[in-house]
């Protein structure tokens, strides 16, 4: 076959896809509503239909209800089955009653790990395929069973069903979604902290409110995963993510809705964290994924929703890194030990279209050991000039930080039940204001009334995070957070020195849509007054945070 035949074969592919979507969709679309009363009671022969001595249920006499009938022998369709409420909650009684898996069909596959953390839904006890690499760790009870890496290709795609997909189940949007390898789910996640603090808990993230309740993160996802298990055809996918709560201050970039954080400086608002497109091509290399649009940045620890954490509160060093990207990425995997990135976007958290944008450069390798004990994920997350961004907003002095980052994670296993992440980063800005980008919104939280004063010539902020896990049980972990951090002219946390926090966390999954996480950390600055808005050297802070997932 000549190069020209490959690609009348890889053009043919990829119009076969998306004819499939068009045509996919119009039909669905297009398809008539069953009949409401008509055929509401499909019957099913049982055995004891079957059986000669079978005996039928007398006919109704006028004005009596129809007798009773074995709910085996019927298969109930729409009109007739429970109200979608009513299946919502049994999704998530089932959830405590979980169906045993003998390996011939019998378990759904919905809950089952595939060492991925994910169901497989196809009811059988093997576990999905997958290039490369088994899984290092356990999933559950930790959030991932995955080394860091974004997008990670060979990997079998996320098939979980979350209650509200169950409760779609059987429903022409259920069956939609199902046909066309899309899912529709989230999570709503809150929290309660109890500090010495009476002002604010900055510069620790997420809870920044002291000695409140607040609801932390409200998330909706829809997304059409990649299979890159494969290697026969080009494959597309998506993924939206909006989010509400308080924690959207730590996913605002600017240009994506950011007036609520960057103008008026509310403590809840919403951001639209996730919006890509992925294209998935098998014959360069071992894969290679084209990303589109607006992802989470990609080689740290914490730059995770608040189920994929491994506590609810995240470290000094994640509060002033950045957390999404937008532009385009390629993600190459060169063979199961190595895969290389590279990507243009505009700025770290930044939007192509803001005012303080800039053409900035990503590049990063992955490497995972033979024994797979070890891998390292090291990213050039943002090379621009470095200079930061001064400009007018609403007719006030403003800016954006644009400050060029180096970041490297070392992940060791011991056991699948035991294993460590470190991360260390470097990251430098040339004439940048103290506290980073403002807001110009009213003072409160640890933000606000505009830009601080300039340090001239080159700042840097620097340090070291580790996480390490114990495995306690199926559904319980334990965990412990330290971390040293520097920042030399306090021009990202406001406030310069050396900082450090210890923290210790508890993870128990009362079902896989229900998690509870308890925690302790000391916090603190070994320079300068920093924490309650400068008032003191150190803080402690017990918290516990709540997520149920839909």
């Amino acid at each position: 076959m000549g190069p020209t035949d490959r690609t009348n074969d890889t053009c043919m592919e990829v119009g076969i896809v998306f004819v499939s979507l068009l045509l996919g969709t119009a039909l669905s679309i297009g398809q008539p509503q069953p009949p409401q009363r008509a055929m509401l009671l499909a019957p099913v022969v049982s055995a004891s239909a079957q059986q000669p001595d079978a005996k039928a249920p007398p006919p109704a006499k006028p004005g009596e209800p129809a007798p009773a009938t074995d709910a085996k022998s019927y298969q109930i369709y729409d009109s007739a089955r429970p109200g979608f409420l009513h299946r919502l909650a049994h999704a998530y009684i089932d959830e405590f009653h979980p169906k045993p898996d003998n390996g011939n069909g019998d378990d759904k596959g919905d809950d089952k790990a595939n060492g991925n953390g994910n169901g497989n839904g196809n009811g059988s006890s093997e576990e999905p395929k997958r290039r490369g690499l088994p899984a290092p760790f356990e999933a559950p009870p930790f959030p991932t069973a995955e080394y860091q890496g974004f997008p990670l290709i060979g990997v079998p795609y996320d098939t979980t069903k979350y209650p509200l997909m169950k409760a779609l189940e059987g429903t022409q949007v259920g069956r939609f979604l199902d046909d066309n390898r899309t899912r529709f789910y989230g999570w709503a996640n809150a929290s309660f902290n109890w500090t010495n603090n009476r002002i604010t808990n900055t510069p620790t993230s997420y809870w920044v409110v002291p000695n409140q309740i607040e609801l932390d993160q409200f998330v909706m996802r829809l997304e059409r995963p990649l299979d890159t298990v494969q290697r026969d055809h080009i494959d597309w996918g998506y993924r939206l993510t909006v989010d509400y709560g308080i924690d959207y201050r730590y996913f605002t970039a600017g240009g994506w809705f950011s007036r609520q954080l960057l103008v008026n400086n509310n403590l809840y608002g919403w951001d639209p964290t996730e919006a890509y497109f992925n294209l998935y091509f098998p014959c360069v290399a071992r894969g290679m994924i084209l990303t589109v649009g607006r992802w989470i940045a990609t080689p740290d620890i914490e730059t995770q929703f608040a189920p994929d954490n491994y506590m609810g509160s995240h470290s000094l060093q994640f509060t002033v890194d950045e957390y999404t990207q937008t532009g385009v990425m390629a993600t190459v995997m060169l063979n199961d030990q190595w895969t290389v990135q590279a990507a243009i976007h505009a700025g770290a958290d930044m939007a192509p279209w803001y005012q303080g944008a800039q053409p900035t450069g990503m590049f990063g390798v992955r490497w995972v050991s033979k024994d797979n004990n070890d891998g390292f994920y090291t990213v050039l997350n943002s090379i621009s000039n470095a200079n930061f961004q001064y400009f007018d907003q609403d007719g006030v002095p403003s800016g954006h930080h644009n400050y060029n980052i180096i970041q490297s994670t070392w992940q060791h296993r011991f056991t699948p039940k035991i294993f460590t992440k470190t991360e260390a980063y470097y990251m430098w800005e040339h004439d940048a204001p103290v506290g980073g980008t403002p807001s110009i919104g009213p003072v409160q939280f640890g933000l606000g009334n505009g830009l601080g004063p300039t340090i001239p010539g080159t700042s840097a902020t620097y340090g070291v995070l580790n996480y390490t896990m114990f495995e306690m049980s199926k559904k319980d972990f334990l965990v412990f957070r330290n971390e040293w951090m520097k920042d030399e002219n306090g021009t990202r946390y406001g406030f310069a020195g050396n900082y450090s926090s210890h923290s210790i966390g508890w993870t128990h999954n009362f079902s896989p849509s229900f998690q509870v996480r308890p925690e302790f950390g000391y916090y603190r600055n070994w320079n300068t007054l920093t924490f309650d808005n400068g008032q003191r050297k150190d803080m402690f802070m017990g918290a516990l945070d709540f997520t149920v997932r839909f």
